[in-house]
């Protein structure tokens, strides 16, 4: 059996808070797609998110991950729920979440609350982009901070997505599976 170029993310050696609400009901499809919560990034990516937690823990904050690598089967059962290219890339182009070098995340402050992003995580309506006129000023306030600390770190941004962070030149590479004994099952 291969090795897998994915690497663990846990709270207690990365110090973040993880909430993989694809193992849970709390997504966008109303019910749990992976079988196991397991945080994995590939290492370039696995680098920035301590370039990006060392950057929040600099002004007394931490990092939530909702989202790291995603199978492509699961990718699948996104796009087959919400057939949006704006928020669900389609398999043929393929998510660089199932590359390992994206993550979805949040801010949280020293009180361990999330910081009002204006929308909640995967919510997929126009006013989850990055820059969305009409916005409360602290929510784009927070969203501006999210955004310095992920590109200080080495990420870029969607647009579509104030959560969605990646590493530049992701789409170079392969897609990585997850057969049966892959880290992640899939309900």
């Amino acid at each position: 059996m291969t090795q897998s170029p994915l690497l663990h993310i846990t709270p207690d050696t990365h110090h973040v808070q993880i909430d993989l609400v694809y193992a849970t009901d709390r997504n966008l499809t109303g019910k749990p797609i992976y079988k196991a919560a397991h945080c994995l990034l590939l290492a370039p990516a696995e680098a920035a998110l301590r370039r990006a937690v060392g950057i929040a823990q600099s002004f007394g904050m931490s990092i939530k991950i909702f989202d790291a690598y995603r199978p492509p089967q699961a990718q699948q059962k996104l796009w087959d729920f919400l057939p949006d290219p704006t928020f669900v890339a389609p398999l043929d182009r393929g998510s660089n979440h199932s590359r390992g070098t994206a993550l979805d995340l949040t801010l949280v402050d020293a009180d361990g609350h999330e910081l009002d992003m204006g929308t909640g995580f995967d919510a997929m309506v126009p006013e989850s982009e990055h820059f969305h006129a009409g916005l409360p000023e602290h929510v784009q306030r927070n969203r501006t901070l999210l955004l310095g600390v992920m590109h200080g770190a080495g990420f870029t941004h969607i647009k579509s997505e104030w959560w969605h962070y990646e590493l530049p030149g992701s789409r170079e590479l392969a897609l990585i599976d997850n057969d049966e004994s892959g880290p992640l099952r899939l309900m």
